[in-house]
């Protein structure tokens, strides 16, 4: 990966990071006190529950924000294929796998009573799901990165033995 496309992606990701930051601190508070208006639909444990999954929810985008910045480092160190990589892939899969879990948790905080309609609480499921197909895309490239790493060792130890016979 060239310099330019490592610090283009750097820029994308601290712009990420930054919006998200912003949005924990700023917008999620200014729901809450939305939500606290008496003519809000919403009950209190509702109220109290969207706010801590929105949070978290962010949180869980600025581990893979922080996870795929790290990746890149190693992208420009040339050291992804080794077995550090792993440990932040991990990471992230995790960090995807408990958003969708947060999505669902949402639509069934969501569900009952007449505030939010049918059809909303079936699109955040809708979107609960295509964020587990979004884990399922990155195990793959895990099992991709394996098998790169996999190979990669194989041909150091076949130099080395190169290098014995020569």
């Amino acid at each position: 990966m060239g310099k330019l496309t490592v610090l283009a992606l750097r820029a994308v990701l601290m712009a990420l990071f930054a919006g998200s930051v912003f949005v924990q601190t700023v917008m999620v508070p200014l729901l809450a006190e939305d939500l606290r208006d008496p003519d809000a639909e919403l009950v209190a444990y509702q109220r109290i529950c969207v706010v801590v999954i929105l949070v978290l929810g962010f949180l869980a985008v600025e581990v893979v924000l922080a996870c795929v910045w790290q990746l890149v480092t190693m992208v420009g160190r040339g050291t992804v294929f080794s077995y550090g990589a792993f440990r932040y892939v991990h990471v992230v899969i995790g960090a995807i796998v408990a958003a969708a879990v947060l999505l669902f948790a949402l639509a069934v905080v969501l569900a009952p009573g007449e505030a939010v309609p049918p059809g909303m609480v079936l699109l955040i499921c809708g979107a609960a799901v295509a964020v587990l197909g979004v884990a399922l895309v990155v195990v793959v490239l895990r099992m991709l990165l394996a098998q790169a790493v996999a190979r990669d060792v194989e041909a150091t130890r076949l130099r080395s033995e190169l290098d014995e016979v020569i």
